[in-house]
């Protein structure tokens, strides 16, 4: 299989890749819980909520796309790309782009609102919880020619509390190719002196923040495995604010649909960027 992230090749080895570690089953057990996120930095949680409820998430956000988008005889739900853009189409994001008022709508704060994803939060924080306004959709075909670099979500939100967690949906099926996140084991016990020297040779030298664009350089230089899973409708990973990750390229033509939230405790001071709606040209 060939993988990249950034268009940058990664070898797809036992050397650079192993499977990540299901915990679904200690769903029940609070504390159980809590110890495997400090131990593995993540939770790989299968099935937490119902496919059909994400797919129906799914539909309702490319069945805003205009005519000839989504590939011929195939529906909102599946999204497919034609591999054609129509012309007009603004920025992925932006002001005018079906992913802007799709945050700020009611099918996606309806869906969210499920009590699973708060009861985690609260379970995962041991208190009450804010879900922060700043709620992300990302959006990927294999034109894109984007994928997230490596980076620790903490660098994106210093200027709040450190006590966050990220969950991250995936909308709709996401195997490697599509282009799913991946984890460098063990890296939220690194700290920020092992990493620092590969933001160096990053592709955005006008950016410290994301620490490679290369994901096999960040792996043979750290010495670690990216931790992998073919993720499915329903599933959700939730992961603490140090742990290095990064997303693979979309090379498939269903489109990679996922959303990202995060949780503070509610007597934590938030990250002021992260309280109102996001927009990919927020600079946050």
């Amino acid at each position: 299989m060939k993988l990249s992230s950034n268009a940058v090749p990664i070898t797809f080895s036992s050397e650079l890749f192993a499977p990540l570690r299901p915990s679904a089953d200690l769903v029940s057990d609070p504390a159980a819980l809590r110890e495997r996120l400090h131990e593995d930095g993540y939770l790989y949680l299968p099935g937490l909520l119902g496919r059909q409820d994400v797919l129906r998430l799914r539909g309702a956000y490319f069945a805003r796309f205009p005519p000839g988008y989504l590939a011929a005889g195939t529906g909102p739900e599946d999204g497919i790309f034609s591999g054609e853009a129509p012309a007009g189409l603004p920025g992925y994001g932006v002001a005018g782009h079906p992913a802007h008022s799709f945050v700020r709508g009611t099918a996606f704060a309806r869906f969210l609102a499920t009590p699973k994803l708060a009861g985690l939060a609260a379970t995962l924080l041991d208190a009450p919880v804010t879900m922060l306004p700043r709620r992300i959709l990302r959006h990927f075909h294999r034109d894109s020619g984007l994928a997230s670099r490596a980076h620790i979500d903490l660098d994106y939100m210093d200027e709040g509390s450190p006590r966050v967690v990220t969950q991250w949906i995936p909308v709709g099926d996401c195997p490697r190719e599509t282009g799913g996140l991946v984890y460098l084991e063990g890296s939220h016990r690194l700290g920020p002196e092992a990493y620092e020297p590969l933001r160096d040779s990053a592709d955005r030298p006008g950016d410290r923040r994301p620490i490679s664009h290369d994901l096999e350089l960040t792996a043979r230089i750290l010495g670690r495995r990216w931790l992998w899973a073919d993720f499915a409708a329903g599933d959700v990973m939730v992961h603490l604010p140090r742990i290095i990750h990064a997303s693979l390229d979309t090379t498939t033509d269903t489109m990679r649909l996922s959303a990202d939230v995060r949780f503070v405790r509610a007597d934590d001071t938030p990250d002021p960027r992260w309280l109102r709606p996001w927009a990919a040209d927020d600079g946050a």
